[in-house]
């Protein structure tokens, strides 16, 4: 159980690369799932004047296109604009500076959960991108609307206060990053970090305002089956095969009975992406647990780990079971889906135009990065 308290920092470390990691093999078919752009209003109005400051601020050199909408919103984003054009216009080397800032945080957690703040950056990231419909092009990771109530009220989102105001301590070293880059960027190295594989990621987020927060019910119910699973996750434009490996999250992170009201892990290494959550699903006998809080599942064997109802059903429903089954035999498939379906969640809601690169971008692992500095010293001593 000793593995329970392991730390992000003592996650399984891969051999250090002499250069950095080349892009993924696979070319991520990013979707054109977006919040668009509403045109813009009268000339007279503040939104042409910050519409205007930003074509400034790319003419100047600077790659940042923002789109906003009227009132506080274009204020918002032209603030960013004026930032940028004033003090820094980010590069990639920026970004990975925030990065490696972020996984020093997840990594001194202390006693907090299972020693890692990694599960619970993850959810912030998943619950603040998993709220957008494809239908009426709202919610989504582009405002970062979790920021306002009622949204950070929702039962879903219960306890990511934690997360909120450990990346209020990243904000405040990088003003410069919106909140919707910097909460979805720490999903990346959350996952990275913690042994998972690449997710590709690029900046472009704007930060909105109150009335853009979302309504309650976007998230997922974990005491529903899967017609509710699916009028979820199809809402924002998935598939069974990628409901099935966004769910393979849950090798990740606890549940807590002060907040969802379930109670336990998934797996017996909460800290270390792996497809155990799946393995386990099909090699261990689940039975429901008998206690006053709502329905779950117990492993029989060791009554120490827990399963949803809407994990459960992933052995039980015909179609989603044949993945779940592929994911089981082999972790090396799931890692490419997951990587993939993460990737198309965490840009929901964002405009292509907004996006500051065409390609997203492969970061590094800290101890990449790490590596690939030692290695370029030794090259320059040699």
């Amino acid at each position: 159980m000793n593995a329970l308290r392991n730390p992000l920092r003592n996650v399984a470390r891969r051999a250090t690369r002499a250069q950095l990691p080349k892009a993924s093999p696979f070319r991520p078919s990013y979707r054109s799932y977006s919040s668009a752009p509403p045109p813009p209003e009268s000339k007279g109005s503040s939104s042409t004047l910050w519409l205007g400051l930003g074509a400034a601020a790319a003419a100047a050199g600077g790659a940042w296109f923002y789109f906003t909408d009227a009132g506080n919103t274009a204020g918002k984003s032209g603030a960013q604009i004026v930032k940028v054009a004033a003090d820094i216009v980010p590069t990639k080397e920026d970004y990975l500076k925030v990065y490696k800032r972020i996984a020093d945080l997840v990594a001194d957690a202390g006693e907090y959960d299972d020693g890692s703040y990694g599960p619970v950056l993850l959810r912030l990231a998943w619950h603040s991108s998993g709220t957008y419909d494809k239908d009426t092009k709202t919610g989504g990771s582009n405002y970062a609307t979790m920021r306002f109530e009622p949204e950070s009220l929702h039962g879903a989102n219960a306890g990511l206060n934690v997360a909120r105001d450990l990346m209020e301590k990243v904000k405040e070293e990088f003003p410069w990053i919106s909140y919707g880059d910097l909460w979805t960027l720490a999903g990346v190295a959350a996952i990275q970090e913690m042994g998972g594989p690449k997710i590709p990621w690029r900046p472009g987020r704007i930060d909105g305002v109150a009335t853009h927060a979302t309504p309650d019910g976007r998230l997922p119910d974990a005491a529903q089956g899967s017609d509710h699973l699916r009028n979820i996750f199809y809402r924002m434009g998935f598939n069974d095969q990628e409901i099935v490996a966004l769910s393979g999250a849950h090798a990740l992170g606890r549940c807590h009975r002060d907040r969802s009201g379930f109670e336990g892990p998934w797996t017996f290494s909460p800290t270390t992406v792996s497809n155990d959550f799946f393995k386990l699903l099909f090699d261990e006998k689940w039975v429901w647990k008998k206690w006053e809080g709502p329905k779950q599942l117990e492993d029989k064997k060791t009554r120490s780990l827990m399963m949803l109802p809407t994990d459960y059903v992933l052995t039980q429903d015909k179609s989603f079971k044949k993945y779940a089954k592929q994911y089981a035999e082999d972790q090396d498939l799931w890692f490419r889906d997951f990587s993939k379906a993460v990737a198309t969640l965490f840009e929901l809601g964002v405009p292509t135009q907004q996006f500051t690169t065409s390609e997203p971008w492969v970061i590094p692992t800290v101890d990449e990065q790490q590596g690939a500095s030692k290695s370029q010293e030794g090259s320059k001593s040699a």
